[in-house]
């Protein structure tokens, strides 16, 4: 089994990210033809069977768990005019990388089912019968569908908040992390006019990272906002770049950093920066929160929160083998990873120094 090849194996070599993969199997034609070939070709070459087409491993009763996530690729990457299809690894793609690594060492299979068409409903229906656990992102099933599939098979919830006490719970830093990079913008750059971008009310880990912004703002004895400055509840590079077109739209002084609730907005915000000739970091800072690879290459590199996904992946696949191998352990396992604030030349750290930036009248 160690040998066979994996989806991750066929994003690699097409250059696609996972959930891209899945939706040339699951759901070929939302995929550009020229990028669905691409992934074929890429499978064909390394021999690789899909979950979804190999029935009789999906059905056993052992030796498989799953994972189901929301399909969170940028619908504009894959438009015909879009830039090369998912130049960055996801999110998701990170969590089931260390997810299938932990699975293989120890023998097992990963099922993979993002949130296409039928609903979350039709995600528990179709994992929970195939897996002997499963883990699951904040806000991809229905509590309640949950807390009947959890009294048959092992569930693990990734992200979020813990909502149900008996399941196990693996989460990050999100508050700390946001709190100790704001901190930096001020106290380091001595910036004064920030603004948050993202969607606290739609997502759990982004509510967390603005109360960390909020905290950091009322330290230094600034003004904390009830609410983001601008909500975009795609998380996308699209989003990215529209709420940062509608910040240099608005009257009135320009803001003097962008703290983008993760790094897919903070690279559309970059694009479009450049674009209309604002400078970053010497005009604005821009921030993100993730630690996609993305991160690392783009111009300027970014500064964000580096959270660590494959190794929320990898213990979400130990805690559910333990509970499929000693189903006597009882004890709920929550934890909370810890995160790390990465400087780089996009708030004005990287080639000149951490702490070397100065604030902006």
């Amino acid at each position: 089994m160690s040998d066979a090849p994996t989806v991750y194996d066929v994003a690699e070599r097409s250059g696609v990210s996972i959930a891209t993969v899945s939706r040339v199997y699951r759901s070929p034609d939302s995929v550009r033809p020229a990028t669905r070939e691409k992934v074929l070709a890429a499978a064909r070459a390394l021999g690789y069977v899909p979950s979804g087409s190999a029935r009789g491993l999906a059905s056993r009763t052992t030796g498989i768990i799953g994972l189901c996530f929301p399909d969170m690729a940028d619908p504009d990457a894959d438009s015909e005019t879009g830039d090369d299809e998912e130049a960055g690894t996801l999110y998701s793609d990170q969590i089931i990388r260390g997810m299938e690594r932990a699975a293989r060492r120890h023998g097992y299979a990963l099922l993979i089912a993002a949130s296409l068409a039928g609903g979350p409903e039709s995600l528990v229906a179709k994992v929970a019968g195939r897996v002997d656990g499963f883990a699951v992102l904040a806000r991809t099933v229905p509590t309640e569908g949950l807390e009947v599939i959890s009294r048959r098979v092992p569930v693990v919830m990734l992200a979020g908040p813990r909502e149900i006490d008996h399941m196990d719970h693996i989460e990050v830093a999100n508050r700390d992390g946001e709190y100790q990079l704001t901190r930096h913008l001020l106290a380091d750059h001595g910036l004064r006019r920030l603004v948050f971008v993202g969607s606290a009310d739609e997502s759990p880990d982004v509510g967390a990272r603005f109360e960390g912004y909020r905290d950091a703002l009322r330290e230094a004895g600034l003004p904390a906002p009830e609410a983001p400055d601008l909500r975009a509840p795609l998380m996308t590079r699209a989003e990215g770049s529209r709420a940062t077109r509608a910040l240099l739209d608005r009257p009135g002084p320009r803001p003097e950093a962008l703290v983008f609730a993760n790094d897919q907005m903070a690279v559309g915000a970059l694009h479009t920066l450049e674009e209309a000739g604002v400078r970053v970091p010497e005009d604005v800072a821009v921030t993100g929160f993730d630690g996609i690879p993305l991160s690392r290459v783009v111009r300027p590199p970014l500064t964000t929160v580096r959270q660590p996904m494959r190794r929320m992946g990898e213990e979400a696949a130990e805690l559910l083998i333990q509970r499929v191998t000693e189903p006597e352990r009882t004890a709920p396992v929550s934890r909370v990873l810890p995160v790390e604030v990465t400087r780089r030349r996009s708030c004005g750290c990287g080639e000149a120094g951490a702490g070397s930036g100065t604030g902006r009248g």
